[in-house]
């Protein structure tokens, strides 16, 4: 054979090669040398206060039709020991953002209301978006934000002025409302700016349409938001698709939470009142999203998380009274009619299981193996390091709390994690260690009674793998596994009171 065409055959077996078994061979660029097209997009649509009982994937006995969560689940990975860090939605979503727990910061207790409370994301910390901007991702944030906002308002008619600032590196786009969907303003905000003056005024109303009195703006209407932002995260993904390099959108719902306020044409589409029809819409606006990728051939190369910024705040109303079913305005339902948070104690905001535990799914094609689940306990902070992870980059020293667990959703070996902290809306702590749960307080910290107090004791320890219902205080009984559990939560924890 000539010299010339042997190195020819050698440079053709080599790309063959190459192709056949992707690009292990290559040595790791570094972020600004990958090949962008080779990085997954990635998507993450965080449901405002879905409970894991009101998903069909996680509770089978769910009466809501969730046909689009079901089908993430079958294409790819639910992690059934999953938690939210905090049993409210700000501090979560500091912490998914930021991959740091969100008590090490001013925030000890609570959420932010706007328009008072200031941005929380300190100036320079990085972000999820922040950090894939650096590595070449399009950005984008539609929905909820409920991090703190700094504007003004005016003494004469609340009017909200401007300019909005959010403080910390967020996204190239960024379109959605300030806080709940009922706290004010009732507006829309584009880029920092509000897209109508919210010059109205809103009256407030009971549940199931709970809404706060306060500024609005005049188109402004609860039941479209969920319309809205589907339209505005399509927009980004049809635009973001036709161009090169990847692209990230952070997609935090509206809903359930309240108002249970669903669109007119799903209004009687379950048997649960507004609520069920609203995690029924909840379902249909994701499925929005995954036929939005699709649509524009991108869904195989698309990481997507969906998960849940703490438990339903539906409570289990005893068997002989009224609940949301007979009579809308009640928040609860009878065991036989619907379980929102599934077998888990507690409600949202307790630091039960009901309060952190929620639904969580991850799907990959190609990567994740579909109809795949996993019982690695994991916490929101964790999807920072996963993403670097996935990047093959290093986690920035910043995101502390962050543990990486790609191994586990691409089936490739279970990776273990450091114990969780966990933490209720009036500061309840708690550390979770393999089966053992320990509950640094003396009640639920959030809406169950007795909400007791932080670090007072009797503590209560629970193995979950024994009693998930969380039923037998076994403190006493196990006390070395009490004291093992409470200095790790020292080790962690540090001087958590005085960090900013």
């Amino acid at each position: 054979m000539p010299e010339s065409m042997r190195k020819q055959s050698v440079a053709w077996c080599w790309i063959v090669a190459v192709v056949t078994f992707g690009v292990i061979a290559l040595p790791r660029l570094e972020a600004d040398e990958v090949d962008p097209h080779v990085r997954p997009n990635i998507v993450i649509v965080l449901a405002d206060d879905l409970g894991y009982g009101d998903v069909q994937a996680f509770h089978k006995d769910s009466k809501i039709p969730t046909p689009n969560l079901n089908t993430i689940a079958e294409q790819g990975m639910i992690f059934t020991d999953a938690h939210s860090g905090s049993a409210v939605c700000t501090p979560t979503r500091y912490g998914l953002l930021t991959g740091r727990y969100c008590w090490r910061s001013r925030l000890k207790r609570g959420v932010l209301f706007p328009p008072k409370d200031a941005p929380l994301i300190e100036n320079g910390r990085p972000t999820i978006a922040s950090f894939l901007k650096k590595n070449g991702y399009q950005t984008a944030m539609v929905g909820k934000w409920h991090l703190g906002i700094g504007w003004k308002q005016t003494e004469l008619n609340n009017d909200i002025d401007l300019p909005v600032d959010f403080n910390a590196p967020i996204s190239d786009q960024w379109f959605g409302i300030a806080a709940s969907l009922d706290m004010i303003p009732y507006s829309y905000l584009r880029d920092h700016q509000l897209v109508e003056p919210a010059d109205e005024a809103q009256e407030r109303q009971d549940f199931p349409r709970f809404v706060r009195a306060g500024p609005k703006a005049s188109q402004f209407n609860p039941a479209d938001v969920l319309d809205t932002l589907a339209s505005e995260a399509i927009k980004f993904i049809d635009s973001a698709a036709k161009k090169d390099g990847p692209f990230f959108l952070y997609l935090p719902l509206t809903s359930p939470h309240k108002p249970a306020w669903p669109h007119q044409r799903f209004v009687g589409t379950t048997a649960l009142g507004p609520y069920g029809d609203f995690v029924h819409q909840t379902d249909a606006t994701i499925g929005q999203i995954i036929a939005a990728l699709e649509k524009n051939r991108v869904a195989d190369n698309t990481l997507v998380i969906v998960t849940s910024d703490n438990g339903s705040y539906m409570k289990r109303t005893a068997d002989d009274k009224e609940d949301h079913v007979e009579l809308p305005a009640i928040q609860g339902y009878r065991k036989e009619h619907h379980q929102p948070n599934g077998k888990w104690r507690g409600t949202k905001a307790d630091i039960w299981e009901a309060g952190h535990r929620v639904p969580f799914l991850v799907r990959w094609p190609g990567r994740v193996p579909p109809n795949s689940s996993s019982d690695r306990p994991t916490v929101m902070t964790d999807v920072f390091a996963t993403i670097a992870e996935v990047l093959g980059q290093k986690v920035p020293p910043a995101a502390e709390d962050s543990f990486s667990f790609q191994q586990e959703m691409t089936g490739s070996e279970s990776a273990e994690r450091p114990p969780l902290i966990l933490h209720s809306s009036r500061g309840m702590f708690a550390i979770r260690d393999g089966d053992w749960k320990l509950v640094l307080g003396n009640g639920s910290g959030g809406r169950e009674q007795p909400q007791g107090k932080p670090f007072e004791r009797p503590y209560f320890l629970a193995n979950l793998v024994e009693d998930p219902a969380e039923t037998t205080n076994l403190a006493a009984q196990q006390s070395k596994v009490v004291e093992r559990l409470e200095e790790s939560f020292k080790q962690i924890a540090g001087d958590w009171k005085n960090s900013r």
